[in-house]
C-alpha cells in the first residue's frame, strides 16, 4: 500500500475505533436471528435471566416427553402450551419459546412417533405444538403446519394459537389443496399403466373433507377479526365458497359479499357464478332482496330473480324490485303471467297486481322524466343552431353545398338532443305546412319522420297520436319513418295495450323492401329483451326463408338478436345458423350478412360457454364469412367479463398483417385466386385484373370501405389447409375490425382490464393494418360510453384529423359516443373546432353535427353508458345496441353515411335517463336532501368509509353522472335500495328528530 493510502485508512480506523471493544454484540443478536448458531456461549453470556430461566424450563419440559413414565406428558404439553400461548414478542422477532425449542423440534417429532398409540391425548397435544413450532422451521413445501394440525385431531380453535398461525396455516391449507387435488385427474391417468403407483401418495394425503372442514374453522376466525378478504380467498381455493353462508352473520355479510362481488370480474367460469349466486343467497337471507335481486339480473337466471322477486312480503318493497327489473328490460313472463294465454311451464309465476305492473313496464318513465327536466331546468326545447353555436366559428367557411344532407344532420341533432320531451319545434310542434320531413329527399324522409319517435321517447300515448298520421301516408320512406318511430317510442316500455305489436305485426309480412325492414326493426327496438315467442314466430320465417334478400334475412335476425337478447335460445340460434349455411355464396357475400353475425351473436351475449356449440358450427362454413362470424358469437359470448385469455387471443388476432401475400407473389403480377384459379370478384361484382396494380376489393363489405382498397391478405394459421388458405385470403383480416371491438367489449366490464386495453388500442393504432386503425376509435367509443375521461378525448381529437378519413369518421363517432348525454364543453368546442376544420369534406362534417347532438343528448340528462346500479349490472339491451351502430360503422359509408343513417337509431335502447328520483310509499315525487359526489372504492378497507368524495349537496331529482354516486343528506328516510339511482321509494324514519340531526 502507498503512503498516500495511508493517511485515509488510518483516520477512518479510529472513526469506528469504540465499536470493537462491543463488537460480540452483534454477532449476539445475528444469533438470536438463527444466523450464528455455534457461538453458543456467547448467547448464554448475552441472555437475561429470564431467557434463560425461561430456555432452562423448556429444555426440562422436553427431556420430559422422553422419560418411561407417561404420566409426566400431560402436564409437561400443558405447560408447554402455556409457555407458548402467553409469550409476547414484537412485530418483527420470532417469540422467544418458538426460538428456544427450534433446536428440539426434529426431536420432538421422533418423540412423538415412538409414543405408544394408547396415549391419544398426549400425542394429539404433541402434534398441535409441533404444528406451531413448524411455522419457525419447516422447510419450503413441506407444509409441516398443515400436516401436524390435521394429525393432532385437535377440537381447539386454531384462533388460540394466534392470528400468524391462522394466516400461517390458511397459506398451507390453499397450497396443499391446489397441489393434490387440482392435479388428481393426471395423476389417476398415470396410474393406470402401474409404473407411477408412487405420484400418488400426496392425492391420498388428506381427504377434501378434511381440508374443507379445517378450512371452515379457519374462515370462522377470519370473519371474527375483520379479514373477510382472507376468508373468501381460502374458500375460493378450496372450491368451497358456498360454506360461507353459514358462517356470515348480520355484522360481517355486507363486507364479505361486497368483497367477493368485486372478485367476480378476476375469475374464471365456474367460480364468477358461483360467487354471485352465493353471495345473492346471503344477501337474501339478511332481506337485502335489492342487491340479491342484482346479483340474480347479471347471472340473467329466471329462476333466481323470480324467487327473490317474490320473496319480500312488503308491498312497497315488491315495487322498488320491480323497477330495477324495468331498468334491466328483464322478460316479464319470468315473474309474470298474463292472464288469458296458457304457458307451458310447470309452475308458471302468478299475475301481478296492476300498480306493480305498471313499475315494471316502466309506465310512468316519460312523466319522472319531464319532472325531472324541469326541476332542473331543461323543460325548453332546444333549437339546432343552440347546438351548432356556428356564429363562434373562427373562419366563416361556406356550408357544404348538399344542403339535403345539412338537414338530415339537423334531423338527428333534433332528435337526440330534444328526446323525450315531446315539445321540440322542428318536428312534433312544427307550424301547420312547415313540416321538416319534406325538407329531406327519400331516405332522408324516413329518417327524419322516425326522429319524431325519439322525440316523444316513453311517450306512448302522445307519440302515437302524432306518429299515426305519417303512417298512412303516400310516400313509402316517410310510412316507413313512422314504423321505425312506433318502436322507437315504446323502446324499454311494457305496456298492457302492447300497442307497438299491434302496429307493426301486419307490416312484417310487406311486399315493400323499406316498409318490411323499418317493421322489423321497429318490433325489435320496441321489445329489445322481452324474449317474447310470438316475435319469434313472426320473425324466424324472414330470416329461413330464401327468396327474402340478404338484407331482409339479415335485419330479422338483428332484430331476434335484440328481442331474445343474451338467452341462448337455440331454436333461433340454429334457424340463423341454417340460413348462413344454405345461402348462395353471393348472397353471403353481401355486406348486410354481418348483421346476421351480429343477430347471431346478441343471442349469446354474456353467456361464455354457451356460445361453444355455435361457433364450432361456424367453423364448418367454407365461407370467409365464417371467421368473421366466429368471432362475433366469441366477443359477444364474453361481453363485460374481463376474461384475460379471450381478449389475448383476439391480440393475437389482431397480429396478424396483409402484407404477407406479397412475399408471396414478389413480382406483383399475381391477383389473389380461389382454390380454383379464377379471379375474385370485387364488392361491385367486377373482378380486378392482374397487372393492374390495384390490390383486390373484399367481397365482404361488412367492414371494408368503398374509398379505400382494403388490405389483400392474412396468412391463415397453419393447421388449415391450403385450399381454405387460398379461398380465405381474399377475405384478409374482415375479423380484426370485430378482434379490436371486441378487447374493448370484453374489457368494459372491469376497471383495470378498461385502463390496459386503452394501452393496448395505442399499439394497435400504430402497427395494426387499415381495418385495425379503423375500428380502435369505435372500441375507445364503446370502452367508455357516456364517460367522458380526458385522456381518451385527447386521443380521439387525435385521430379526428387523422390522413385516413375512415379513421376520422369513426373517431367523430367515438366522440359523440363517450360524451354522450354529457354536455362536456371540452368536448362540444373540440367539435366546434372540427366543423371548420372538416367544412368542405361532406362525410366528415356530417360525423361532426351527429356528434354535436350526442354529446347534448336529452339536453344533457340522457345517457347510453351500458352500465347501471353503481357500475354492477350491464345492460344487455343497451349493450346490444350500442353494438349494433358500432358495427354498422365498420363500413360507415355503406350504410350510415349512404342511406341507411336510420340505423343511429339503434341507440335508443341504450339511452336512459341519469337521474336520481325520489319517491315516497305511494310512488309520488318526494323531493329530499341528497349527497351526490365521485365514487370511492372502499371495498376490502378497514373501517366505515365515506363512498363517496368532493361531494355537493342538492334537492332531488339530480343528475348522477357515469362514475359518481348519491348518498341520502339526512337520516329521515331510509331508502328501499341501497344503490340511489333511478327510481328509489322512501319510508320515513318514525325516529328521527329534526333538532338532533347530525349529518
Amino acid at each position: 500500500m502507498s503512503d498516500g493510502d495511508r493517511p485515509t485508512f488510518d483516520i477512518a480506523v479510529p472513526s469506528r475505533d469504540p465499536e470493537p471493544k462491543d463488537a460480540d454484540k452483534p454477532k449476539a443478536n445475528g444469533d438470536l436471528k438463527g444466523k450464528g448458531k455455534d457461538d453458543g456461549k456467547d448467547e448464554l453470556t448475552d441472555m437475561s435471566e429470564e431467557d434463560m430461566q425461561l430456555k432452562a424450563e423448556l429444555e426440562m419440559l422436553v427431556q420430559r416427553l422422553k422419560e418411561s413414565d407417561t404420566n409426566l406428558y400431560l402436564p409437561a404439553l400443558e405447560s408447554l402450551r402455556t409457555l407458548i400461548r402467553t409469550s409476547t414478542s414484537s412485530m418483527t422477532s420470532v417469540p422467544k419459546p418458538l426460538k428456544f425449542l427450534r433446536p428440539f423440534y426434529e426431536e420432538m417429532g421422533q418423540i412423538r412417533d415412538s409414543w405408544d398409540e394408547s396415549l391419544k391425548e398426549q400425542r394429539s397435544l404433541l402434534a398441535a405444538i409441533l404444528s406451531v413450532l413448524a411455522m419457525t422451521y419447516s422447510d419450503t413445501g413441506k407444509r409441516e403446519t398443515l400436516h401436524y394440525r390435521l394429525l393432532s385431531e385437535s377440537t381447539e380453535a386454531p384462533g388460540l394459537w394466534g392470528h400468524e398461525y391462522v394466516r400461517h396455516l390458511s397459506a398451507e391449507l390453499g397450497e396443499e389443496y391446489a397441489t393434490t387435488f387440482a392435479e388428481s385427474e393426471p395423476l389417476v391417468a398415470s396410474s393406470t399403466s402401474g409404473t407411477d403407483g408412487e405420484e400418488l401418495k400426496p392425492e391420498v394425503k388428506y381427504t377434501t373433507e378434511q381440508l374443507r372442514s379445517l378450512a371452515v374453522e379457519l374462515v370462522a376466525f377470519f370473519l371474527k377479526h375483520n379479514a373477510e378478504a382472507d376468508a373468501v380467498d381460502l374458500l375460493l381455493e378450496l372450491e368451497n365458497i358456498e360454506a360461507i353462508i353459514e358462517l356470515v352473520d348480520d355484522k360481517t355479510f355486507e363486507r364479505v359479499c361486497r368483497y367477493m362481488v368485486s372478485c367476480v370480474p378476476l375469475l374464471v367460469p365456474p367460480d364468477d357464478s358461483a360467487f354471485l349466486e352465493t353471495a345473492s343467497v346471503i344477501y337474501s337471507k339478511y332481506d337485502r332482496y335489492s342487491e340479491a335481486i342484482a346479483l340474480a339480473v347479471r347471472l340473467n337466471s329466471p329462476t333466481l330473480v323470480r324467487k327473490y322477486f317474490e320473496a319480500p312480503t312488503n308491498p312497497v318493497m315488491k315495487k322498488q324490485l320491480a323497477y330495477f327489473l324495468a331498468r334491466a328490460q328483464t322478460p316479464l313472463h319470468w315473474v309474470h303471467t298474463a292472464d288469458g294465454p296458457e304457458t307451458e311451464e310447470e309452475n308458471p309465476p302468478p299475475e301481478l297486481e296492476e300498480d306493480v305492473l305498471e313499475c315494471l313496464g316502466n309506465v310512468k318513465l316519460s312523466s319522472h322524466f319531464r319532472n325531472f327536466g324541469k326541476a332542473v331546468g331543461v323543460e325548453e326545447p332546444r333549437a339546432v343552431e343552440d347546438i351548432y353555436k356556428s356564429h363562434t366559428e373562427t373562419t366563416r367557411v361556406t356550408a357544404p353545398a348538399d344542403s339535403a344532407r345539412q338537414n338530415l344532420a339537423s334531423t338527428f341533432v333534433n332528435a337526440f338532443v330534444n328526446a323525450g320531451f315531446g315539445n321540440d319545434k322542428l318536428m312534433v310542434n312544427a307550424a301547420e305546412g312547415q313540416s321538416w320531413i319534406y325538407k329531406n329527399k327519400e331516405h332522408g324522409m324516413m329518417s327524419a319522420t322516425a326522429s319524431i319517435g325519439m322525440s316523444v321517447l316513453w311517450d306512448s300515448e302522445a307519440g302515437i297520436h302524432h306518429i299515426d298520421k305519417y303512417s298512412y301516408s303516400a310516400e313509402e320512406h316517410i310510412k316507413a319513418g313512422a314504423f321505425l318511430a312506433t318502436g322507437i317510442v315504446h323502446a324499454g316500455i311494457r305496456s298492457d295495450t302492447d300497442v307497438a305489436y299491434a302496429l307493426l305485426e301486419e307490416y312484417v309480412d310487406s311486399k315493400s323492401t323499406p316498409l318490411k325492414v323499418s317493421a322489423i326493426n321497429g318490433l325489435g327496438i320496441a321489445y329489445a329483451g322481452s324474449c317474447r315467442q310470438d316475435l319469434a314466430e313472426k320473425l324466424l320465417p324472414h330470416v329461413a326463408d330464401e327468396t327474402n334478400t340478404m338484407e331482409v334475412a339479415a335485419m330479422a335476425a338483428l332484430a331476434l338478436g335484440f328481442v331474445f337478447v343474451g338467452s341462448g335460445n337455440g331454436d333461433i340460434a340454429s334457424s340463423i345458423l341454417q340460413t348462413l349455411m344454405e345461402r348462395e355464396e353471393a348472397q353471403l357475400t353481401s355486406e348486410w350478412t354481418v348483421f346476421a353475425c351480429l343477430g347471431l351473436g346478441l343471442l349469446f351475449l354474456a353467456t361464455q360457454e354457451a356460445s361453444d356449440p355455435t361457433t364450432a358450427t361456424l367453423k364448418v362454413i367454407e365461407h370467409p364469412i365464417a371467421i368473421i362470424a366466429v368471432t362475433i358469437v366469441d366477443i359477444c359470448a364474453y361481453a363485460g367479463t374481463g376474461n384475460v385469455l379471450k381478449i389475448q387471443e383476439l391480440l393475437q388476432a389482431c397480429a396478424e398483417h396483409a402484407e404477407k401475400l406479397k412475399k408471396e407473389t414478389p413480382n406483383g403480377d399475381a391477383a389473389a385466386t380461389t382454390a380454383e384459379g379464377e379471379a375474385v370478384p370485387d364488392a361491385s361484382g367486377d373482378v380486378t385484373m392482374a397487372g393492374e396494380g390495384e390490390t383486390v376489393a373484399s367481397p365482404i363489405t361488412a367492414s371494408a370501405d368503398a374509398g379505400t382498397p382494403a388490405p389483400t391478405t392474412a396468412a391463415v394459421p397453419a393447421p388449415a389447409a391450403e385450399e381454405e388458405a387460398k379461398e380465405t385470403k381474399p377475405e384478409s383480416l374482415k375479423h380484426q375490425a370485430f378482434a379490436t371491438i371486441g378487447i374493448a367489449l370484453i374489457a368494459m366490464g372491469e376497471d383495470v382490464g378498461a385502463e390496459m386495453a386503452l394501452r393496448q388500442f395505442q399499439h394497435l393504432m400504430t402497427y395494426g393494418d387499415p381495418e385495425i386503425r379503423k375500428s380502435v376509435p369505435l372500441a375507445l367509443g364503446l370502452i367508455s360510453a357516456s364517460n367522458p375521461q380526458l385522456s381518451i378525448l385527447d386521443t380521439l381529437s387525435k385521430y379526428s384529423h387523422d390522413s385516413d378519413l375512415d379513421v376520422a369518421i369513426n373517431a367523430i363517432l367515438a366522440m359523440g359516443l363517450v360524451g354522450a348525454g354529457t354536455n362536456n364543453a371540452r368536448l362540444a368546442q373540440m367539435l366546434r373546432g372540427l366543423a371548420v376544420y372538416y367544412a368542405k369534406e361532406a362525410d366528415c362534417f356530417f360525423m361532426v353535427r351527429i356528434a354535436q347532438g350526442l354529446v347534448h343528448m336529452g339536453k344533457g340528462t340522457i345517457g347510453i353508458n351500458p352500465y347501471f346500479n353503481d357500475g354492477q349490472v350491464m345492460s344487455r339491451t343497451a349493450v346490444a345496441g350500442l353494438l349494433s351502430v358500432i358495427v354498422s360503422f365498420t363500413d360507415a359509408r355503406k350504410f350510415v353515411l349512404g342511406k341507411h343513417h336510420w340505423m343511429l337509431y339503434w341507440l335508443v335502447t341504450a339511452m336512459f335517463p341519469q337521474f336520481l328520483i325520489t319517491l315516497d310509499e305511494q310512488l309520488e315525487e318526494k323531493p329530499v336532501t341528497v349527497r351526490v359526489g365521485q365514487a370511492v372504492n372502499t371495498i376490502g378497507l378497514a373501517g366505515t368509509r365515506h363512498g363517496i368524495s368532493g361531494f355537493q349537496t342538492h334537492q332531488a331529482p339530480v343528475r348522477i353522472a357515469t362514475g359518481e354516486r348519491a348518498e341520502l343528506g339526512t337520516n329521515e328516510y331510509f331508502p328501499y335500495q341501497s344503490v340511489l339511482e333511478g327510481l328509489v321509494i322512501l319510508k320515513k324514519n318514525e325516529q328521527y328528530d329534526a333538532e338532533d340531526m347530525q349529518t
